[in-house]
């Protein structure tokens, strides 16, 4: 056992005692965790020793060690990170002092009198804290009365009840326990709210109606599944926001399942809760309908449209400069232009330096903005910027665990590093989570991609048509599908792919379709050259291959 400030760390029954007689058990690996920061209080731990200690021989991403630290700092209180300390750049700190059973044991008895008289006095102190922390309250609370939003909390709290069942059969009852568990583990995963998951309605009761509350309910009909949730603020009955999914109760893959309809309330009411935490929305404004213009006019595909966008956007944001949506529009519209390769190089490093301007704003405005950090990720992925793209991604992953557009550009990073399971696999995670709806095609592409370099071309046609039927993207997934196809004997088809390419992209050759080389590595290149070999096997005009 371990014994620090009022909480004794018992390893032997896997949980942590507060001083108040409460206990909150541990799952195996957040011990294993618990045990070695404790036994290194005040010691400089670095992620990697930490995942190789906790995970010795397994490759697992850092969101597994994230996940383990949240639910440790949950079990201790530490909203603040006082405790589990957060050394930039370096790793994780214990800023507690730690004694382990026997030095307790050794020092316990003479002590006992002088622990008596010490608590005694501390009470005192409390008391005397206690006070004057009430005062402290009462004025905050008359500022809020008079309508005052200087000291509003910077972090919501949000309680998560457990997923009701209509009809209550066996089936219907494992599965709401499982979808539970689910939502527990990716709402701990969101960074800046207070997640209470109460045992039972007593514990609820003690918390009294604060916070937001997450309310769902789990309904089979005949065929099919149906999951619905309501994010409801506690004080005055205010819905802030509903969500519902269906799935097919045929669906055999129970993860799958779960993943899917866990995915499809999590992403909606994790994106509200980002909207929460930013300073108050603008009212509507004709900007809006600019963004709008411009996004029709984007979508169609064509370098004239694309200009018309540029045109609106750039007007409406030379007369509102600090617009946070017309910024991230404007960028996004510079980034379809670089994919097109619509700019020429001066002008693509121009749109490109743009771009990181002004997402950086927007960041700079609103730092937990899902827009915002999704923009973010994407541009570093699409510029080749592979270690910012990592973190700001995961970072995304942080404000909404089930946002697929961050694990496609998190996983077209790790494709470009050479690491084609890893990102296969993130790819995958995106397709069973399937949010938001607008993206799905770029997961399917991207799972397509990751199979055609693994070799396994049958399941890349079957990805790569799936994306296609959605929507052709920037033209580049018909060249994916010709190497597929070739590959599998099949030239005629092949051929109508590429075909499908050239009417898309005139003028397309092995040099200006293939990705920037800047920081991919060999591992990639050597395979992205092999698939430019095929296609101008294929009659692509050839190029210099990157």
């Amino acid at each position: 056992m371990y014994f620090f400030a009022d909480f004794v760390l018992d390893t032997e029954r896997a949980e942590l005692r507060h001083a108040d007689g409460s206990v909150t058990h541990l799952r195996p690996k957040s011990l294993e965790l618990f045990k070695l920061l404790a036994e290194n209080s005040h010691r400089i731990l670095t992620k990697e020793a930490l995942m190789e200690a906790i995970w010795p021989g397994i490759h697992v991403g850092e969101d597994s060690l994230f996940q383990c630290i949240r639910e440790i700092r949950l079990a201790l209180g530490d909203t603040r990170r006082e405790m589990v300390r957060v050394v930039s750049g370096r790793g994780y700190l214990f800023a507690l002092d730690v004694a382990n059973e026997q030095a307790v044991g050794v020092a316990t008895e003479p002590r006992q009198e002088e622990t008596r008289r010490h608590r005694k006095s501390r009470k005192g102190r409390f008391l005397v804290v206690a006070a004057a922390l009430l005062l402290v309250a009462i004025a905050v609370a008359s500022l809020a009365l008079r309508g005052d939003r200087l000291f509003a909390p910077s972090r919501l709290v949000v309680v998560l009840q457990r997923v009701a069942t209509v009809g209550g059969g066996p089936e219907d009852v494992a599965l709401a326990r499982d979808l539970t568990s689910a939502l527990v583990k990716g709402f701990s995963r969101i960074e800046g709210i207070d997640l209470i998951v109460p045992e039972e309605d007593a514990a609820l009761a003690r918390q009294g109606q604060t916070g937001l509350h997450v309310w769902s309910e789990l309904k089979r009909d005949p065929g099919t599944w149906t999951f619905q949730a309501r994010l409801i603020d506690a004080q005055n009955q205010e819905i802030k926001a509903v969500a519902e999914v269906q799935a097919g109760a045929e669906e055999t893959d129970r993860q799958r399942l779960v993943d899917r309809l866990v995915a499809g309330i999590g992403y909606p009411l994790g994106a509200r809760l980002s909207d929460l935490q930013e300073p108050d929305r603008r009212v509507a404004a004709p900007s809006d309908v600019a963004i709008r213009q411009a996004a029709a006019s984007i979508n169609q595909t064509t370098r004239e449209r694309f200009g018309t966008a540029r045109a609106i956007l750039e007007k409406y944001l030379a007369g509102d400069p600090d617009n946070v949506e017309l910024q991230i529009a404007l960028a996004g519209l510079h980034l379809r232009g670089v994919q097109m390769s619509w700019y020429d190089p001066v002008q693509r490093a121009a749109a490109e330096h743009d771009a990181d301007t002004l997402l950086k704003s927007a960041l700079a405005s609103r730092p937990r903005s899902l827009p915002a950090l999704d923009a973010y990720c994407r541009f570093l992925t699409v510029t080749n910027q592979f270690t910012e793209s990592l973190v700001t991604c995961d970072r995304t992953l942080t404000v909404n665990p089930w946002d697929g557009a961050a694990l496609y550009n998190l996983s077209l990073t790790q494709l470009q590093l050479g690491r084609f399971d890893d990102a296969l696999a993130g790819f995958l995670q995106a397709e069973r989570y399937d949010t938001p709806e607008v993206s799905r095609w770029t997961w399917l592409l991207g799972a397509g991609w990751a199979n055609l370099l693994l070799g396994r071309d049958e399941q890349a046609v079957a990805f790569l048509s799936r994306s296609i039927a959605i929507t052709p993207g920037s033209g580049r997934t018909y060249l994916l599908l010709a190497t597929a196809y070739q590959r599998l004997g099949r030239p005629r088809e092949a051929r109508e792919a590429l075909a499908k390419t050239m009417e898309m992209r005139p003028g397309s050759n092995a040099r200006n379709v293939a990705l920037p080389t800047r920081n991919a590595s060999d591992t990639f290149l050597a395979a992205n050259n092999a698939v430019l070999r095929t296609l101008i096997a294929i009659g692509l005009p050839p190029g210099t291959p990157r």
